[in-house]
């Protein structure tokens, strides 16, 4: 069992943080289907998405220096642990490098050293957006966690996502096409190498470039990691159907706003939705 003391800590950062107004909370109502079987969490923001979290591109950037009232620990020496400003779920952790390091190059072994330094102690649902068309909103290298009790659900669709591990040829979807999926090494969880390699072999198999040879992914992606598996789906866009998708979306969770088409979501289901972000299947 973890011992989740960061998690801890983040909590009563957290409560120092809101108390100050350093970290405001997203004021959502979450939605209630009557399918027994719904494999997507839908919440309706009740007040305007902050600014911040929809626009991209040259703008102070929030890491360099980081809010030290959102300043959880210090992860090694390349990174530090701090709070989401504008959280739905208070905890949501923000892994940032203490450089810059572009949010749309190639992750680094230093990374995933400091992604496993966190998750050893606090795991739960681990996300990375590359870039605008990814659903990132700032360009500075970061890596976010909400995290999970041991025997909590990961995510609404963390199932589906175990069933296209084992079986991706034969699984009915509109979206599996876009996606890598890898097993995590239960045996060797403290090994970075493992995760970088996944990494890197998704990259291949998605044909994103080489690393070694060019600078940075030629697409899109994001990144989901959980304790069984490490996932990477290649994108085109960011926004579908009046929604703001980043990795999230792929996970089951969705954020309504008055311009997202609710209606085709709870009717058809979140694929429906999700098809439109990623690659054509006769670009692949």
């Amino acid at each position: 069992m973890k011992r989740e003391s960061i998690w801890l800590k983040a909590l009563e950062v957290s409560r120092k943080a809101v108390n100050c107004g350093a970290v405001i909370p997203l004021n959502t109502i979450k939605y209630k289907s009557s399918d027994e079987f719904c494999d997507y969490e839908l919440r309706y923001l009740k007040n305007p998405i902050p600014k911040y979290l929809i626009e991209y591109g040259p703008k102070l950037n929030p890491f360099i220096p980081w809010d030290e009232r959102l300043e959880i620990e210090a992860v090694n020496e390349k990174h530090t642990l701090i709070l989401n400003k504008y959280p739905v779920q208070i905890g949501h952790m923000l892994l940032i490098t203490n450089n810059w390091y572009p949010q749309n190059g190639w992750l680094t072994l230093d990374d995933f050293d400091a992604i496993l330094s966190v998750d050893n102690d606090t795991t739960g649902l681990w996300f990375f957006n590359s870039s605008k068309d990814a659903g990132a909103s700032q360009p500075h290298r970061h890596f976010q966690l909400l995290p999970r009790h041991l025997n909590e659900s990961i995510c609404p669709r963390y199932k589906w996502f175990c069933s296209l591990l084992n079986n991706k040829k034969n699984i009915n979807s509109l979206i599996s096409h876009s996606i890598s999926i890898k097993p995590r090494n239960k045996q060797n969880e403290s090994n970075s190498n493992e995760l970088f390699n996944s990494y890197k072999s998704m990259i291949d198999e998605m044909d994103l470039g080489e690393i070694d040879l060019i600078d940075k992914p030629k697409k899109p992606y994001n990144l989901l990691i959980t304790s069984e598996w490490i996932a990477l789906i290649t994108r085109k866009t960011h926004r579908a159907n009046g929604f703001s998708i980043n990795a999230l979306g792929f996970a089951g969770y969705f954020l309504g706003t008055k311009k997202s088409d609710v209606d085709t979501l709870i009717k058809f289901g979140p694929e429906q939705i999700l098809k439109d972000v990623i690659e054509d299947v006769h670009q692949i």
